[in-house]
């Protein structure tokens, strides 16, 4: 079975290697994608059907019913901004559709502050090799598909 992992924002999808983060650089979280976002206010979609397992102004996580998680970070070190510039519409725990609002943001905003914009979409606990279709180099808006996870 593959799941379709979509895009969280709007923008240009970049390999991961080019984050500015060497975890994430070096896949060292898990295997994905990153999308470089428009510079202007947008919301943050869910990438995928399942839970919001972990949720912070910053970053979050969905979990579908098979386990299979999804990481969204949202800029680089943008955990030192304690929530600035992040609204959520979600709880930790809820149930969310892909394409749900999850958070808006500014990446013009963030990246003003001092920040890279960049955003990281990692499938947790998997391998590269179980990624395919990969919207490399593709502009994409929320919601488009980025990846399939073969599980």
């Amino acid at each position: 079975m593959s799941l379709r992992v979509g895009s969280p924002v709007a923008g240009r999808v970049v390999a991961l290697s080019a984050v500015p983060d060497q975890v994430f650089a070096e896949a060292m979280v898990g295997p994905g994608v990153a999308v470089e976002p428009i510079r202007s206010k947008a919301d943050v979609v869910s990438p995928l059907d399942g839970t919001v397992v972990t949720l912070h102004p910053h970053a979050f996580v969905v979990a579908n019913a098979d386990g299979a998680a999804i990481l969204v970070h949202l800029g680089i070190d943008t955990v030192k901004r304690k929530g600035e510039g992040f609204e959520l519409h979600v709880v930790k725990g809820e149930q969310v559709q892909a394409g749900q609002k999850i958070v808006t943001w500014d990446p013009a905003e963030v990246e003003a502050a001092g920040f890279a914009p960049i955003c990281p979409v990692v499938a947790l606990d998997a391998s590269a090799e179980v990624l395919g279709d990969l919207a490399l180099d593709a502009d994409v808006v929320a919601g488009d598909a980025l990846f399939d996870w073969s599980r």
